[in-house]
């Protein structure tokens, strides 16, 4: 019997919602699903090593890899730039494994326009003090810097109707059920139409000033 074809997934979520620590579970747990590296142009931070997270490249290398049609999306976040390898992409479905993207919402939009046949999945923060209390946390930042962050976690998370599937991690071990639940087999319960509904107390907590 043939395997099903690989599917791509584009995951994407605010910054302090734990969707790297969500797929690194996920890839840990299962041999048939890698992780895209993203090139990027922002410096290491303490303890990433280059070729693992991510491909640290100049902005001229990277800018010169766009004009030559390298990369499937591009993004530019907190001054940085951040894109998606098209050959890396394109030779992981090839080898029969699904692969997750882990990109903003800017990409995402993208990647539905030059493969809409991916799959693409928000993760939520479970309340807007769980969100403030992860990036406070981190202990990397001032205030100002995460301020700013909190600012742009909030214009993310406006775009979650965006997406097919929405997961809300709490519950990491929850979260993570779901996410592989996703991958397998599609989970109907947790498409962006069924959650919207479900979820539209903590959305509200989440996106005070906006129309849902």
């Amino acid at each position: 019997m043939n395997n099903p074809p690989a599917k791509l997934f584009v995951l994407a979520a605010p910054s302090g919602a734990g969707k790297t620590s969500l797929v690194k579970a996920l890839v840990n747990a299962n041999g048939d699903v890698d992780v895209a590296i993203s090139h990027t142009t922002r410096q290491p931070r303490e303890g990433e090593t280059n070729g693992i997270n991510y491909h640290f490249i100049s902005r001229t290398e990277f800018n010169q890899l766009e004009q030559d049609g390298g990369f499937l999306e591009t993004a530019e976040v907190f001054g940085n730039r951040y894109g998606t390898s098209k050959q890396a992409v394109d030779q992981t479905l090839a080898n029969g494994n699904n692969l997750i993207l882990e990109i903003d919402w800017q990409g995402a939009q993208q990647i539905r326009k030059s493969m809409p046949a991916a799959e693409t999945i928000f993760i939520l923060p479970p309340s807007i003090s769980s969100l403030t209390e992860r990036l406070t946390g981190r202990g990397q930042d001032n205030n100002s810097t995460i301020n700013f962050r909190m600012a742009q976690a909030i214009n993310e998370i406006s775009h979650y109707n965006e997406f097919d599937y929405i997961i809300v991690n709490d519950d990491f071990d929850i979260a993570l059920q779901q996410l592989e639940q996703v991958i397998r087999a599609g989970a109907v319960e947790l498409t962006q139409m069924r959650q919207k509904q479900l979820l539209m107390p903590l959305l509200a907590n989440l996106l005070p000033d906006q129309p849902l």
